[in-house]
């Protein structure tokens, strides 16, 4: 009963991160639901769900786009490739979101990013990730009285460092890796030696394609990019008496940039995601007999993460109709004037059955020659999904600008001395 409270508590606490359906229905034992028409809700699970949230305001606010937008300091996140393609010599940049406020006050995501050009045609690459899910109050098996035993106060949290190296492969071409270390710790601050970290390694391979257009008399950009994220290794909680896969992602997407005069441009960006983890195996009414839904479960846990990424693209139960409804889609906006003022908005849709993220997103930003901040907001379509309201913050340093401006006054020190 120990055992069971824990998992509970935890698995609660994921599916609020990884899973907003607003419907109500029968639970499965396997983590499935059926609604009130025998539909089954089958999202698909993972652990550290939370290398899937969108961590920066730039892609937040424009419905959680980013394969193939404008290279920035976050592009570590959507496409580590798109680095070699920036204009800027390199920068960093500090994001914050409060998460889930509208349930609890003290799960965040705090994200670190940036890069280098050490030449024209190459770009490094580094992240630093760490997620919060505040405390959980664990209990085990009530007493006499029927008043449960506190066991202790977790404080899971989960955190990614990974490093990235790209270039240029063509005039328009580029390609990207990354190498990530993943560790979850869901029962930090307990001691019980039947548990223990989710340890993992994750790679990210990216390519890019972004092509100046004569606009009249304007360049405009049209831009497309493919990333599968975090291929690596399943992680185990229970000393490797079971592994559960991590999120390994396919992101494609594509955007043109137009310019309507030297001032004002507006981009449009849509993407495509899909993870590449076996679908659950469903409940049993979907299988002839039991012992053929054994067989199934047995083999869910047996795959290993490649063989899963393979499997991934037709193994729903439903068929080649639920394989489709695992593919997510986002659509986003984003006009500025000058680089320097920038309005964006943007719209993600997940399928219901499939977890039920559905929002919109606006955002703003402002770049100035050293710094930029942005901002963004959601809004969702149902008033009790956890994810209204969502709040992200990023601010950005341009070490190009910085650099210039270090330069200048030190040129003004040397003219003053002389």
């Amino acid at each position: 009963m120990r055992k069971l409270n824990m998992r509970a508590a935890l698995v609660s606490a994921a599916l609020c991160i990884s899973m907003s359906a607003a419907a109500s229905g029968t639970a499965n034992t396997n983590g499935t639901f059926t609604d009130a028409n025998g539909s089954q809700y089958n999202p698909l699970q993972t652990a550290i769900p939370s290398l899937s949230i969108a961590p920066d305001a730039v892609g937040g606010g424009m419905g959680d786009v980013g394969a193939a937008t404008r290279p920035d300091n976050q592009s570590q996140h959507w496409n580590p490739s798109k680095y070699a393609l920036a204009e800027s010599k390199g920068g960093f940049s500090v994001s914050y979101t409060p998460w889930l406020r509208k349930i609890v006050n003290d799960i965040d995501l705090a994200y670190l990013s940036g890069y280098y050009k050490p030449t024209e045609k190459t770009a490094i690459g580094a992240s630093f990730r760490y997620f919060s899910l505040g405390e959980i109050t664990l209990t085990g098996a009530p007493d006499y009285s029927g008043n449960p035993l506190p066991i202790g106060t977790a404080k899971p949290y989960e955190l990614a460092v990974d490093a990235s190296f790209s270039m240029m492969l063509s005039e328009y071409w580029s390609g990207g890796v990354a190498l990530r270390f993943i560790c979850s710790d869901l029962f930090n601050g307990v001691d019980d030696d039947d548990y223990s970290k989710g340890v993992g390694m994750g790679a990210d391979i990216a390519f890019s394609f972004r092509k100046p257009v004569q606009t009249g008399n304007t360049t405009s950009y049209g831009a497309f990019g493919v990333a599968i994220t975090n291929i690596g290794n399943k992680v185990s909680y229970d000393n490797d008496a079971t592994r559960q896969f991590i999120p390994t992602n396919f992101r494609m997407g594509g955007s043109f940039e137009y310019s309507f005069d030297d001032y004002n441009s507006l981009m449009m960006a849509v993407d495509i995601n899909k993870l590449l983890v076996p679908t659950p195996y469903g409940s049993s009414d979907q299988y002839e007999s039991e012992e053929a839904w054994e067989a199934a479960r047995d083999e869910y846990y047996k795959t290993t993460s490649i063989g899963g990424m393979f499997k991934s693209l037709g193994d729903a139960p439903g068929g080649f109709k639920e394989e489709l409804r695992e593919f997510n889609f986002s659509v986003g906006l984003e006009y500025a004037y000058k680089r320097k003022f920038l309005v964006r908005a943007g719209y993600f849709n997940e399928n219901k059955y499939k977890g039920n993220r559905k929002y919109f997103s606006v955002g703003a930003g402002f770049n100035l020659s050293i710094f930029q901040l942005n901002a963004a907001y959601v809004i969702t379509k149902s008033p009790t999904n956890p994810l209204d309201r969502t709040l992200r913050f990023t601010l950005g340093f341009d070490m190009g600008g910085l650099r210039d401006i270090f330069g200048v006054k030190a040129k003004s020190s040397e003219k003053s001395d002389d």
